[in-house]
């Protein structure tokens, strides 16, 4: 008589380890991003805490307690900076919207008029609207009501994004501090599903998630620094929101120029017209400029992220994670074009080495 007992046991023991798998996933799910972002910063500045550990003689705990507090000035702290500025920022708006509806709208300067096209039009609306007062206020009011609701959902979003930061450079110490052993786990785990080519794909990622973090998210920073101090001395205002709005729409084709041009516009608008050509300028041969020199030299190791799957990270990921998603997204979907490619390769390199591969002897 066949027995059945032994594998009735192994199915209870496969969906047992399943529920367990399953519940940690439970678990685990509110804190998925603020660990594999935790992951990625460990990774990426893992030579640096290299020399922090050998600065205070291998002390693990304490070369892992300098790089949180490094991590979390350089990364955390202007995110901060950024959600308290925000802030201000809706309360001028509203200051400003205020002021302007008991004031009433300035004339249109002469340029406007001159416009190709549209000009003459533009600037008879504009004077329609600076002459009714109503008119002008019901028009005003359709756009101060979606730009304060889109300000504090914007604050509201950069807090939330603030706390899983926060959170991530936390976990982020314990990498640090255990980063040997959990490398060489992760360096089994891959040989026994990929075999022999685990040490290949293991640098294959290495080199992307470095190159997306050194890369896209370095050029970013970059543009952003470059972008501030372009307003800052401009005598714009917000100078540090609209650089932190650089760097976010970095990520998006033609981004940045959106954000100088707009500002070019306004100063135009306030006729500060030599004003308006510096932020052009400056935002043509720095800010838009460096995005191509600086992200391919950084790139030049890793597998280059075609555009529109960069868009796609870029929105995927705060969709997906929220704001801490503007730099998963983009990591996570680099990661994946790479491996496709090495797979895709391998595959040719077969069929290539069966077809000329002599056929058998009878």
């Amino acid at each position: 008589m066949i027995s059945l007992g032994k594998p009735i046991e192994q199915i209870m023991g496969v969906g047992a380890l399943l529920l367990l798998a399953f519940g940690c996933a439970l678990v685990l799910q509110p804190f998925l991003s603020a660990i594999l972002w935790a992951a990625v910063i460990c990774f990426s500045t893992w030579p640096v805490y290299q020399r922090c550990e050998r600065a205070v003689g291998g002390n693990k705990s304490l070369a892992a307690a300098v790089m949180t507090l490094l991590v979390t000035f350089v990364l955390v702290a202007p995110f901060a900076v950024m959600v308290a500025t925000l802030a201000d920022s809706v309360a001028s708006l509203v200051t400003a919207a205020t002021r302007l509806l008991e004031q009433g709208p300035p004339t249109p300067p002469r340029w406007v008029a001159g416009l190709p096209a549209v000009g003459e039009s533009l600037a008879a609306y504009w004077k329609s609207l600076a002459h009714n007062a109503p008119a002008f206020m019901i028009e005003l009011k359709k756009l101060i009501g979606p730009a304060a609701d889109i300000a504090v959902a914007s604050g509201a979003v950069l807090g939330v994004g603030l706390l899983e930061l926060g959170l991530s450079v936390f976990i982020a110490f314990f990498f640090y501090r255990h980063g040997r052993q959990m490398a060489a786990y992760v360096r089994e785990i891959a040989e026994r599903f990929a075999g022999p080519r685990a040490r290949h794909l293991l640098t294959v990622v290495g080199e992307t998630v470095k190159g997306v973090i050194y890369g896209l998210i370095g050029t970013a920073l970059a543009q952003a620094l470059l972008a501030g101090i372009g307003f800052w001395i401009a005598g714009v205002p917000q100078a540090l929101l609209l650089g932190f709005l650089t760097f976010v729409l970095s990520f998006v084709p033609a981004g940045p120029p959106l954000v100088w041009g707009l500002v070019a516009l306004w100063l135009l608008v306030q006729g500060a017209v030599w004003w308006g050509i510096f932020v052009v300028v400056w935002g043509l041969l720095l800010v838009s400029s460096i995005d191509n020199v600086l992200r391919p030299y950084l790139l030049a190791r890793s597998n280059s992220l075609p555009v529109v799957l960069g868009l796609f990270g870029f929105l995927g990921g705060i969709l997906a994670f929220g704001f801490i998603g503007v730099f998963l997204g983009p990591t996570l979907l680099a990661v994946a074009y790479s491996l496709f490619l090495e797979w895709h390769a391998a595959e040719v390199k077969g069929r290539r080495h069966s077809t000329s591969a002599p056929p058998d002897a009878a």
